[in-house]
């Protein structure tokens, strides 16, 4: 079975091309790691993500930073550079991938909510205990 989960942050703006009549659309997922390194410091891995599902509406509605889900497949393939060395990549090619917060949720600002004080205020405990004694024996510690 060749199923790939993840859940991070893009590390830039989706890239969207057109091969033939398809649009097509890249991108690089950062998903922190779990665990700490041996000096303390968490690290990330940097996944790299290819869609040919919603390629139009991943450009649109994500940017560098936005959180998402990418459920697909993971695919290794080869080719050969200008130079002739042989280059190896392994992606994922997506089937879904779920925005998981807003585009413009990075660019509002934060509205300071003001709180009403309550007009009197109302003691819950005011009457608890009052006609009750405690002794020094019955505190348990």
């Amino acid at each position: 079975m060749n199923k790939a989960c993840l859940v991070g942050r893009m590390t830039k703006d989706p890239e969207l091309r057109q091969v033939g009549d398809k649009s097509v659309v890249s991108f690089t997922v950062a998903i922190n790691r779990t665990f700490a390194n041996k000096s303390g410091e968490y690290e990330a891995d940097f996944i790299n993500v290819v869609s040919w599902r919603n390629a139009d509406n991943i450009k649109q509605y994500t940017m560098q930073g936005s959180l998402v889900s990418v459920e697909g497949r993971i695919q290794s393939r080869i080719y050969e550079a200008k130079d002739g060395t042989k280059k190896y990549i392994i992606e994922v090619i997506a089937d879904s991938v779920q925005f998981l917060e807003s585009k413009n949720s990075k660019k509002e600002e934060k509205v300071e909510v003001k709180k009403e004080e309550p007009k009197e205020k109302i003691d819950p405990f005011a009457d608890f205990g009052n006609n009750v004694e405690i002794s020094e024996d019955d505190l348990p510690f």
